[in-house]
């Protein structure tokens, strides 16, 4: 499949997912330290959504991601909304000379895609030397609860139109993980055709202590660990940790 078709795919399907309440996140925490406008780095910022909605908020923002094609979707949406916005091809675990910055945010659970307990502490102290002294890093990740309860051994159907999938949800090969077999049917409008399409994706989740310990060891404080869009400690049924640390 092609960029732009499965750009389509991607933001078809994520027409409901939360950006406004991590823009809201990220404004109330910027607004607290003081750093609102300035220079943010939007790690795995996918097809931009996040990224975009911060520059119009006056940020100078930098995007990351691992595909190339999301990042070419994320520019011609910004050329398309006439801003400007940098954008890089890289790994989250291995950042490179992109420089310093106000804020760091790494979020939609991207950091769950991360298979091993390493590729998240390289990925933290990639953070960490590339925030300026006193800098934000804000982030979001799947809870154990939903994990084990809400993800493994499911199955989610949806059938409109113009996509629909079947999303199956197994056990992974280690504690906290889970393996999401996707089949997408997307219609193509010149033909009239469905065409099938095939993924698996595979994301882990580690313990709150596990997460604040690796936090600590690369340098950071962490300020408050939440849950589900809030500012309170999160509960036993809580489905997403938000991370709020700052560079000591």
């Amino acid at each position: 499949m092609s960029y732009e078709r499965f750009a389509y795919v991607y933001d078809y399907l994520m027409q409901d997912v939360p950006y406004d309440g991590w823009l809201e996140f990220v404004n109330k925490h910027a607004k607290a330290y003081s750093i609102q406008g300035g220079k943010v780095l939007d790690i795995a910022c996918g097809t931009g959504e996040l990224s975009l909605r911060l520059v119009r908020d006056g940020y100078d923002v930098t995007g990351v991601d691992l595909s190339q094609d999301m990042l070419m979707v994320a520019q011609e949406k910004a050329l398309e909304m006439n801003v400007k916005i940098n954008l890089f091809q890289q790994d989250m675990s291995k950042l490179d000379s992109l420089g310093e910055y106000d804020l760091i945010t790494i979020f939609c659970d991207s950091l769950n895609y991360l298979e091993d307990e390493k590729d998240v502490k390289n990925t933290f102290k990639s953070v960490y030397a590339h925030l300026k002294h006193d800098g934000l890093f804000l982030f979001d990740v799947h809870s154990i609860y939903k994990m084990t309860q809400i993800f493994i051994n499911q199955t989610f159907t949806l059938s409109d139109d113009h996509v629909s999938y079947i999303w199956d949800c197994f056990p992974g090969e280690v504690p906290n993980s889970v393996e999401h077999e996707l089949t997408f049917f997307v219609k193509d409008e010149e033909t009239n055709q469905y065409e099938r399409v095939e993924e698996l994706h595979k994301q882990r989740t580690y313990p709150i202590l596990t997460m604040k310990e690796l936090l600590e060891d690369a340098g950071f404080e962490v300020l408050n660990v939440s849950g589900d869009f809030t500012q309170e400690a999160p509960t036993d049924h809580s489905e997403r940790i938000f991370f709020t640390c700052k560079k000591k």
